[in-house]
């Protein structure tokens, strides 16, 4: 999940400030985390604490109101204020933004083994949704980056060389990520970052982010450059430099030098759910 947390970061000084290049300092003094940082270690922590709908709601309320001020959207913040814990039927990204954490619970081994899909991780990926982005686009997006996480988990440690993947080759691999995603939900992924750049412009919506997520990972080079693809693009920066960086962490690793960059701009709270986090993870 820190790889959504680097991209929120890196790009919280871009979102309101677009840029259409890559070449920008990494990480700005006045970068900050925002709602995508929050929301990401709220599902971390219901997933700690059962992965069960209670627990995703009452994680996201008690984070949201910890920081009021990170940037929700406008129905979700009214939302996270009220005593209603029923869903509002959002497609927005924030679904998909928040959704990193259940892709590495989703065991490697057991899909190496079988074949199969693992049902954990995925059912609570589209449950992290549900809790308040209970529309269509708003479940398909989070289930996609979920997948996307997922996929690139399999394939570049090797686990999916047995599916006749080209042993190192992280062009194949990419490929068959970019296959599933437009087989599984129907996203065009044919278009390069280089073609929409000049005319893309804001929106919030999972049908017009998370494709763009996605491409920017897979025309990446390494951690840092996905990030850099995101951010490169404006919009809503944060969030798809959030959504790129979860998976591109899951493909290349983060350096360690980012690692430790990002965490400093984390409080004790946010830090301590970091670190609950990776003693729980390392069993899948």
């Amino acid at each position: 999940m820190l790889g959504a947390i680097v991209g929120d970061i890196a790009g919280s000084v871009y979102e309101w400030h677009n840029i259409k290049t890559k070449d920008f300092p990494l990480f700005r003094e006045d970068c900050r985390f925002t709602d995508d940082t929050v929301m990401t270690v709220a599902v971390a922590e219901a997933l700690m604490n059962g992965g069960k709908r209670d627990d995703f709601i009452d994680a996201m309320k008690k984070y949201g109101r910890m920081y009021p001020q990170a940037g929700y959207g406008g129905r979700f913040r009214m939302w996270l204020q009220s005593d209603d814990r029923a869903p509002y039927n959002s497609y927005g990204n924030g679904s998909a933004m928040r959704v990193s954490p259940c892709a590495w619970v989703m065991d490697l081994g057991y899909c190496a083994r079988t074949g199969c899909w693992p049902t954990y991780g995925r059912k609570e990926a589209e449950l992290s949704a549900e809790v308040t982005h209970n529309h269509p686009e708003g479940i398909r997006g989070a289930l996609a980056i979920t997948d996307a996480i997922f996929l690139a988990r399999y394939y570049f440690k090797g686990y999916g060389s047995e599916y006749e993947t080209p042993a190192q080759d992280p062009a194949e691999f990419k490929k068959h990520i970019k296959e599933h995603i437009e087989q599984e939900y129907g996203y065009d992924l044919s278009f390069t970052l280089d073609e929409i750049r000049p005319s893309y412009q804001f929106s919030a919506s999972c049908q017009d982010t998370v494709p763009q997520a996605i491409v920017a990972f897979l025309e990446s080079t390494d951690f840092e450059d996905a990030i850099r693809n995101a951010i490169s693009l404006g919009g809503d920066s944060d969030t798809i430099a959030a959504m790129a960086g979860s998976i591109a962490e899951a493909a290349y690793g983060i350096p360690e030098w980012i690692k430790k960059k990002a965490v400093s701009y984390l409080d004790d709270p946010l830090k301590d759910v970091l670190r609950r986090w990776r003693k729980f993870v390392p069993k899948y």
